[in-house]
């Protein structure tokens, strides 16, 4: 953790909705005049799209099938961790991006599924601001997860999230249900013992829950909406939450537990512009102080 380098990080498996929890913070950042280095989780992946294909089809030759982007054979655990470390310390790193379709590979003439080449990081920002799948790993090698100043999960339940991937993928992506279902069954193992064990780590946790039947996520037609859904939002460490007001400003919310409210799914965006904007007033503060 940094004062003068603060650190927020958005993890969560693929699927779970961490990109809509990156739109809030761009919201906040935006209306606070915050100016945040973007770190793209997948840029943190060791092969692109192309040696991917190559290195899956000979893990399957080998036996191996559970070859997945969750692992850290196939993820660049050591240096996302010296970024985090570098920035906390000095507010410098290296960064790169991950062209995911023909419309963002256009300005850097490459083909989708390609990195860009690693260039510094922007002089003089005020934070730094990560989402992807491996924003609070620990290893016996590693330790991601002590450097944020705020680690944020996105948890939703186990069958919301295969519906949630199998939508983009089948909608965004072109990948049939077929597919997709085989790279949900490869990443298992890895995802219990590289995602779920994150979730130890985080400060704050947001799980939707959905009200309607998800029993079966490979026949589900549409993703359940947010007014189909509650929101569990659960703090590690409650001191200095005031859930009486969170509890005033958010209509039909309760506490489950001391440490957990519940709101309503439509409510969720509204939940964390309540719950993170002061979070970034006060680092904003701490910084400007050890700044002198």
């Amino acid at each position: 953790m940094s004062e003068r380098h603060p650190i927020i990080a958005i993890t969560g498996s693929s699927g779970a909705g961490t990109t809509s929890v990156t739109q809030t913070f761009q919201n906040i950042f935006r209306r606070e005049g915050v100016d945040a280095a973007i770190i793209e989780g997948d840029s943190m992946h060791r092969f692109d799209r192309k040696e991917m294909k190559l290195k899956l089809a000979e893990a399957e030759k080998q036996g191996n099938k559970n070859f997945s982007h969750f692992g850290p054979e196939n993820n660049l655990f050591p240096e996302l961790e010296a970024l985090f470390r570098d920035y906390a310390t000095t507010g410098n790193g290296q960064r790169r991006k991950y062209l995911h379709d023909a419309e963002e590979a256009a300005p850097y003439k490459q083909e989708p599924g390609t990195f860009t080449p690693w260039e510094k990081l922007p002089e003089n920002t005020d934070l730094m601001f990560y989402e992807g799948l491996h924003g609070a790993v620990v290893t016996p090698e590693i330790n991601i997860a002590q450097y944020p100043d705020l680690l944020v999960g996105v948890v939703p339940v186990i069958n919301l999230e295969w519906i949630q991937k199998l939508y983009r993928d089948k909608s965004k992506r072109g990948y049939s249900t077929e597919a997709v279902t085989d790279t949900i069954l490869r990443r298992m193992p890895d995802y219990v013992n590289y995602i779920c064990p994150q979730f130890m780590h985080t400060h704050v946790n947001f799980q939707r829950v959905p009200m309607v039947d998800t029993s079966n996520p490979f026949t589900a037609r549409d993703i359940p909406s947010a007014d189909e859904s509650m929101v569990v939002i659960r703090f590690a460490k409650p001191k200095g939450i005031d859930f009486q007001y969170l509890l005033n400003m958010i209509n039909d919310s309760f506490m489950s537990r001391a440490n957990t409210i519940v709101v309503p799914g439509g409510k969720m965006e509204l939940a964390m512009q309540l719950i993170f904007t002061p979070f970034v007033w006060r680092m904003m503060e701490r910084r400007k102080r050890a700044l002198g």
